[in-house]
């Protein structure tokens, strides 16, 4: 019995220990029992430093009030997500969202475990995203450069008559100041869609700031969108989120229906009045921002799974834009292939003018998964091969184009194959015909009943 809970023990610890998590574990009095490398990692100290002591012993930084593992000791009530900053024993800024659950035996509670994420990097990138915004707003006399939208109705190739139409109602939205949601595969061109229509508006000379919404927490996702006050936590400091950077101009949050849906009330009320509060402040700010979303899975199926709001859907869903995958337009493959091939004849300054015609029935009858983006991959892929050519072939595709190519040459059976098939056929033919009948069907064949025999036991027939 004591070897099976060792056995157990030590198969817990490896599990925990492979999780790509921060846990800290506590039991009732606040003393370490479980310390995986991860959070060693975040706090920049040894396992074996905080293993067997007291919390506050080890992060004399933390008081009662402060560490969450002993708040969920005394309060015996979970928190989520809750966002952490703070500067480890090596003086380097760690950003976390931590999760802290009581660990209960019946109603008691005997301890506690955080699951810690870093952000770290994730956050000093956003950072830096925000920061860039702030400069490019800071520079009145170059209005392009603030917009931060490159594409225009004329980026947007197309011969299909349903793009067209939705170009047309595109424009339309583009007059418009209602909220835009675009729906269309990966690679499918949305936020190339996006850009044409805040091109297209009366915001035009306004900020274009894109923001996609996947795989950040709420704690993360609300600071970047609202902006941070002085002293709302540690390290924060007063920062204008992205509704205030996109202030008269369009705000494309892309992937909406990855943001966790109480965040979705949030922006909700945002949308409702336009009045937003930065994280940690008193203050509140108008702001005047055009929303368009996108997504890359239907809304329907998004609200079916739970992972759209309804009233947040309706709220959006004053244009919606659906971009069909390039699949279901294949008349648009030979004009994107020229398009990508001028636009990469002047970035890499080649003079490519023609492509095979075998290529082109090759590209046009690839699936394209990754829709217009794969191929113009492909087309880049290809240009890149191309040296002193004018023209693109074969075998300037990369190879999982390439190996779709049908062999030109016929696999010819050899005579002892094509001999033994026909025996075989025949051999069962006849015994079908005598119902199994091994003599009857060696006077069919006229062949001696022992040579039928082994006929029979060489190809397996029985």
């Amino acid at each position: 019995m004591f070897l099976k809970s060792f056995e157990t023990k030590q198969m817990l610890e490896a599990i925990l220990e492979s999780i790509d998590e921060g846990i800290h574990a506590v039991n009732s009095e606040g003393i370490t029992i479980f310390y995986n490398q991860v959070a060693a990692k975040h706090d920049g100290v040894e396992m074996e430093e905080v293993l067997g002591k007291h919390v506050l012993e080890v992060f004399p930084s933390l008081n009662k009030q402060t560490s969450t593992l002993l708040k969920v000791i005394e309060t015996g009530n979970t928190i989520y997500q809750q966002s952490q900053t703070y500067k480890n024993s090596k003086g380097q800024l760690i950003d976390t969202v931590n999760t802290t659950l009581p660990i209960k035996v019946g109603n008691n509670v005997v301890g506690a475990v955080e699951i810690a994420k870093d952000f770290t990097k994730v956050k000093q990138l956003s950072q830096k995203l925000l920061e860039l915004q702030e400069k490019m707003n800071g520079l009145q006399s170059r209005p392009i450069s603030t917009s931060g939208a490159k594409y225009e109705w004329d980026h947007f190739v197309t011969a299909c008559e349903e793009i067209k139409d939705l170009k047309r109602l595109a424009k339309k939205a583009a007059t418009s100041t209602s909220p835009v949601m675009v729906y269309g595969e990966t690679g499918t061109g949305k936020e190339l869609m996006v850009q044409a229509i805040h091109n297209g508006s009366i915001r035009k000379d306004g900020p274009f700031i894109a923001q996609n919404c996947s795989s950040l927490p709420e704690s993360l996702l609300e600071s970047i969108l609202f902006g941070t006050k002085k002293g709302s936590y540690t390290g924060a400091v007063d920062r204008a989120g992205l509704f205030e950077l996109a202030h008269g101009g369009t705000l494309f949050l892309d992937e909406i229906h990855t943001m966790p849906l109480d965040f979705q009330a949030k922006l909700l009320r945002v949308l409702e009045d336009g009045i937003i509060r930065r994280v940690g402040g008193v203050d509140s700010y108008s702001v005047d921002v055009r929303v368009i979303v996108a997504m890359n899975e239907h809304p329907y199926i998004c609200m079916e799974k739970k992972q759209l709001r309804t009233d947040l859907y309706y709220r959006l869903n004053v244009f919606f834009l659906e971009i069909p995958p390039l699949r279901k337009r294949t008349e648009d493959i030979p004009l994107l292939i020229h398009h990508f091939i001028q636009k990469y004849n002047y970035n890499f300054g080649k003079l490519v003018i023609h492509i095979d015609e075998k290529v082109i029935s090759l590209l046009e009858s690839h699936s394209w998964p990754g829709n217009v983006r794969e191929l113009e991959h492909v087309i880049e892929y290809a240009m890149n091969m191309v040296e002193n050519e004018d023209t693109i072939t074969i075998h300037h595709l990369p190879s999982f184009i390439k190996d779709k190519v049908p062999a030109e040459k016929v696999v010819m059976k050899s005579f002892r194959e094509v001999v033994e098939k026909t025996e075989k056929d025949l051999i069962q033919q006849a015994l079908q015909k005598t119902s199994g009948n091994v003599l009857k069907a060696s006077e069919i064949l006229e062949l001696p009943r022992q040579t039928l025999q082994y006929k029979m036991k060489k190809y397996k027939i029985h």
